[in-house]
């Protein structure tokens, strides 16, 4: 364990100040492979992607804290998508910089290492293993051995099992778990591929429009979900859905996109009062 400082300094950079300053305070947190000891887990600085001369991101900077939920919206085009891909290596950035805690440069790294890193994402189509019982899902999720002998003839120990059965409560799914996934409803597919991402122990998890086709019902259980790993994980939030959005952000800051940087930002109710925002987004 070590101390840090809370707020958030880039990477590279030094705090001058002494430990116990006047207004600066301290929190304990673990250090384990990325560091963030100046309290942030994703830096994005300067960020440009230009494709033939049209900048789909157009020197975006962001941050996303420790334990942080944040949502991100915006009209279409805006450039979610696109950042999203940079940070999970599907892009590079034609300029700017991105870190993954103070040291990761995401930049130089391919779409296997920034998984490996820690950065897990979930695209808006549920991509799960149809054939294959949830169960089944999230162990071959699981972060062990895949070489396919060791994956066919390996039995999971218990330690193993009681994490299956963590997230598979977690999740809603505990009494699906022998059920074939293709089976499933939209939301439960959605549900297993969170639950998929988690078993990996992601340090950042990105959603892309993950109550997209939901019901409100499931749409609902998802905003419970979320708030339930709020503090535990990073997480960033890519939603069209307001309501989905105002249910998860009350305690969250939201970043509105708009032509490849960011527009506004702020707490759900001062983004909505942006008059910016309602030209460009929210319509009034």
């Amino acid at each position: 364990m070590s101390y840090i400082m809370s707020g958030v300094l880039r990477p590279g950079q030094q705090y001058a100040g002494a430990t116990g300053d006047q207004g600066v305070s301290y929190q304990r947190i673990k250090q384990a492979g990325v560091d963030t000891t100046h309290g942030a887990i994703l830096y994005l600085e300067d960020i440009v992607v230009s494709f033939d001369g049209f900048k789909a991101i157009n020197h975006l900077n962001l941050d996303i804290s420790v334990g942080e939920l944040r949502c991100i919206i915006g009209p279409n085009g805006a450039g979610k998508t696109t950042m999203m891909d940079v940070i999970t290596g599907k892009t590079k950035p034609t300029s700017g910089s991105a870190f993954f805690g103070q040291t990761m440069d995401l930049t130089k790294m391919n779409e296997v290492e920034i998984a490996h890193a820690g950065i897990g994402r979930k695209f808006q189509r549920p991509t799960v293993f149809e054939q294959h019982s949830v169960f089944e899902n999230l162990e071959l999720a699981m972060k062990m051995d895949k070489r396919v002998v060791t994956t066919l003839f390996a039995r999971l120990n218990s330690t193993q099992r009681d994490k299956i059965a963590a997230v598979l409560d977690l999740i809603r799914l505990h009494e699906h778990a022998t059920r074939p996934a293709g089976l499933l409803s939209h939301g439960q597919k959605q549900w297993l591929e969170i639950g998929m991402l988690l078993i990996q122990e992601p340090k950042l998890i990105l959603l892309d429009e993950p109550v997209a086709g939901m019901s409100d019902a499931e749409t609902a259980r998802t905003a419970e979900l979320l708030n339930e790993l709020r503090g535990k994980h990073s997480i960033m939030v890519v939603e069209h859905d307001m309501g989905f959005v105002t249910e998860i952000a009350q305690q969250a800051k939201v970043t509105v996109l708009h032509e490849g940087s960011v527009l506004a930002e702020g707490s759900m109710q001062q983004v909505q009062a942006d008059e910016r925002v309602i030209e460009v987004y929210l319509g009034r």
